[in-house]
């Protein structure tokens, strides 16, 4: 199996205001955009090219927006909270650059 381009685990992945799981895991591998529950099980996957990741404006750094088979996701990607007035960690914007490159859609 290929190494993954991109993968985040201890992602909370929610749908609308219902959170699907707390500690998800989410997998960008062989043109396959896969979201995971804590156990592995499969929530939704799409190839990369059908979907279309983005940073809500209003959101902070570690958090990005899937829309993925006509449903549109919130992912919280984050390891920790940052310290007040301290930004996150980056991993919103490296998921939506693992999406448009594994995609080929450049930056």
């Amino acid at each position: 199996m290929a190494e993954p381009e991109f993968t985040a685990t201890g992602v909370r992945i929610g749908k609308r205001l219902r959170s699907l799981t707390r500690a998800g895991q989410v997998r960008i591998s062989g043109g396959r955009l896969e979201l995971l529950t804590s156990y592995g099980s499969e929530i939704d996957s799409a190839p990369v090219q059908a979907v279309r990741a983005s940073k809500p404006w209003f959101a902070n750094n570690d958090r990005a927006l899937a829309d993925v088979n006509g449903t549109r996701y919130q992912l919280t990607l984050g390891e920790h909270d940052p310290a007040p007035g301290e930004p996150g960690p980056p991993a919103a914007r490296r998921f939506i650059e693992a999406v448009r490159k594994a995609a080929g859609r450049g930056h």
